[in-house]
């Protein structure tokens, strides 16, 4: 796990960071806490690509830049096969409970500190 910060805001995520984790995600999740969430990292930056088969929890989903900033925030539905893509290079995504970027005024353009704790994409 990694510990992560949006502004005020602490986030505790899981991290996915090879092929695999980053496949399986967060498939068969029934409950995440509040402020718990999973960190994708990636070997290259990229146009990366998600959706929610198998995936029983609506979530969120920020895509974030080499340098921390947010790319966008997509709102996901449970167990769907709809495609949401980063509309920039983002080295890291980061999956929240469903709301949880908006509820907290997060949006594009604001910075997640930590991630230069991450071990690095495979």
């Amino acid at each position: 796990d990694i510990s992560l910060r949006i502004g005020t805001h602490s986030i505790r995520a899981a991290i996915a960071n090879t092929p695999d984790s980053r496949a399986r995600g967060l498939k068969r999740y029934t409950y995440l806490c509040a402020n718990c969430g999973m960190l994708f990292v990636f070997p290259q930056a990229g146009k990366h690509h998600f959706w929610m088969k198998d995936t029983p929890l609506p979530l969120s989903i920020a895509f974030i830049a080499a340098d921390g900033s947010i790319l966008n925030i997509a709102e996901m539905q449970a167990n769907t096969t709809q495609t949401h893509s980063a509309r920039g290079d983002a080295k890291y995504a980061l999956e929240m409970n469903q709301g949880w970027f908006s509820a907290h005024a997060i949006k594009h353009g604001d910075r997640v500190q930590g991630l230069q704790q991450s071990p690095r994409g495979q």
